[in-house]
């Protein structure tokens, strides 16, 4: 019977452990959806000669957010 029980509490903590990956992974993404939003947010209130002195342009913001959050 004891090794049933281990062998039933090895199983589930595989499962817990993926579980724990998953909602750590969720998580990541959303704050840096969060913080590709703040930026934009932040980018959009700039005036157009502050966003040229940055290099960008309004046009440019999305994807420079984009790089800065997520590298891409």
């Amino acid at each position: 019977m004891a090794l049933a029980n281990d062998i039933r509490i090895a199983r589930n903590a595989g499962y817990g452990t993926g579980l724990v990956a998953t909602l750590r992974d969720v998580r990541a993404r959303a704050l840096d959806w969060v913080l590709y939003r703040r930026t934009i947010r932040e980018l959009d209130q700039l005036t157009a000669r502050e966003l040229s002195d940055l290099g960008l342009s309004r046009s440019g913001v999305k994807a420079a957010a984009r790089e800065a959050v997520y590298g891409r």
